[in-house]
């Protein structure tokens, strides 16, 4: 199986990309092959609805904008698993990681690349300052993406929508200068990853069985 991950943090090794190294981690560990992609150094507009890819879409031309999401299409499809991770501002994901999603209903609804998405296993992960700083809203804000776009989103016991994290010192806001990667000492939050990747390659196991299986 193959495992993308999508840090839509524009902070470069910041607490949501070290979760996420620490998720693909998990998932290498069971012989899983792993991927992570960052968007902070990337580009990447929102989808205009043209609809162009509805309509028009050719053979290696996936969308009508051409930006930094272009090499991304392809590692997408090739992928069984998905593992997207965000910070939390305002209860929901980023911007950036919204662009993504957005885009992506090209190789899922396009005139050419159809399906590409259908069946693939979602996992959401979320690093919030704050205890109740809207966690839960972020993650549920990519499941409901993943249900759009056809991928079957996972969540864990006691974390059904997803990975939730903190990034101060016990979810409080109390920071320490010293170190600023809170989220590799948040113990719950590390379970509930621990839970959601492992649930997440359950299913991928389950899916691509399936799959191989005469007559599916």
């Amino acid at each position: 199986m193959k495992v993308l991950g999508i840090c839509g943090s524009l902070v470069k090794s910041g607490n949501t990309e070290e979760l996420l190294k620490y998720a693909l981690q998990l998932a290498h560990k069971e012989g899983v092959d792993t991927q992570l992609i960052t968007l902070a150094d990337k580009s990447i507009k929102d989808c205009i609805h043209c609809n162009w890819c509805l309509n028009r879409q050719k053979k290696g031309e996936f969308c009508t904008i051409k930006d930094d999401m272009v090499p991304l299409y392809q590692l997408v499809m090739e992928a069984d698993i998905l593992f997207l991770a965000t910070p939390v501002y305002l209860g929901r994901l980023t911007g950036p990681l919204a662009n993504f999603l957005d885009r992506i209903r090209c190789i899922e609804f396009g005139s050419v690349y159809t399906n590409c998405l259908a069946d693939k296993i979602g996992a959401a992960f979320a690093v919030t300052w704050g205890r109740n700083a809207g966690v839960e809203t972020a993650l549920m804000s990519i499941t409901e993406a993943f249900l759009m776009l056809d991928i079957i989103p996972c969540g864990a016991h006691m974390s059904p929508f997803g990975a939730a994290t903190v990034s101060s010192i016990h979810g409080t806001g109390e920071f320490d200068s010293q170190d600023r990667l809170q989220v590799l000492k948040d113990e719950w939050g590390l379970n509930t990853t621990r839970m959601v990747v492992e649930r997440a390659l359950t299913l991928g196991r389950i899916m691509k069985a399936g799959k191989a299986s005469p007559g599916l």
